[in-house]
Order: C-alpha cells, then sequence, then structure tokens
C-alpha cells in the first residue's frame, strides 16, 4: 500500500477574517498556499517553505498555530497552520510566487501561483476547487 502524501499548508487570516488565497496558475480557481512535505522536513519547516515558495512571506515560527491534519484525498492528507497577520497585508502587489512548473506547451517555467487576493468564507465556494472549498469551509478560521 503506498503511503499517503502530506501537504502542509498555510491559512494566512487578515484582520476582517478573510483568507489569502493564491491564483492557480492556468486554472480558473484559487488555492491556499500549500505543498508537499520533503523527506526530512518537519511539518511546520514544509508548511513555512511552501508560504515563502509561493507567495514570498515568511513569518516566525511562533507566529504560525497548529490547525491539525485532515483528510483530503485517497492518497493525500492536509496538515494545516494558521498565521493571522491582522492589518498587516492591506496590499498584496508585493507577493510572488517562485515555485515553479514547466508550462504544458512551451516547457517554460511557469510560476504556480500567478496572483493574490484575500477571500471571505462566502467567496471560498466559488473560488476554489469544491474539495478544498469544502475543507476550508469546514475548519474554524
Amino acid at each position: 500500500m503506498k503511503p499517503v502524501d502530506v501537504s502542509c499548508g498555510t491559512l494566512v487570516v487578515d484582520a476582517c477574517g478573510r483568507l489569502l488565497l493564491g491564483h492557480v496558475t492556468h486554472t480558473p480557481r484559487w488555492d491556499i498556499p500549500k505543498g508537499l512535505q520533503d523527506p526530512g522536513e518537519t511539518l511546520l519547516d514544509a508548511a513555512m517553505r511552501e508560504l515563502f515558495e509561493e507567495t514570498g512571506l515568511a513569518f516566525p515560527a511562533d507566529a504560525f498555530r497548529e490547525l491539525g491534519r485532515f483528510d483530503y484525498r485517497r492518497d493525500k492528507v492536509l496538515h494545516l497552520f494558521r498565521v493571522d497577520v491582522g492589518e498587516m497585508l492591506p496590499d498584496l502587489a508585493h507577493l510572488s510566487c517562485t515555485s515553479m512548473f514547466p508550462h504544458h506547451v512551451t516547457g517554460k517555467p511557469t510560476p504556480e501561483m500567478d496572483a493574490f487576493r484575500w477571500a471571505t468564507r462566502d467567496e471560498v465556494a466559488a473560488l476554489c476547487w469544491p474539495r478544498m472549498a469544502a475543507k476550508l469551509l469546514a475548519i474554524g478560521w
């Protein structure tokens, strides 16, 4: 039986209770910063690395509150953390993604996320993939 992958992510929440989402390049959907845990990496280290790679944001370890492990797919679980940024990020224009994948046509390195926004709980269902939206809405943030 194949081991289950662990995707570590961070819910970045502002003073209004909105969630930071990144637009998934070449799709109509938005997602939280998250990604697979590397061998030997702690869950928190993976979440911190993915947040930095996908947004450019870096926070001290004590800013991360562990939310726990959540079933996601048969082959993947989510391990999530939360960072409350208050009014620290009124503008998201400076965020950038350095995590790349090969473009499906050209093969050129393409950022995994190409835009960022704040989303209310009411907006999550329309913006995120249905499975992720359901998971996010079931979590108290």
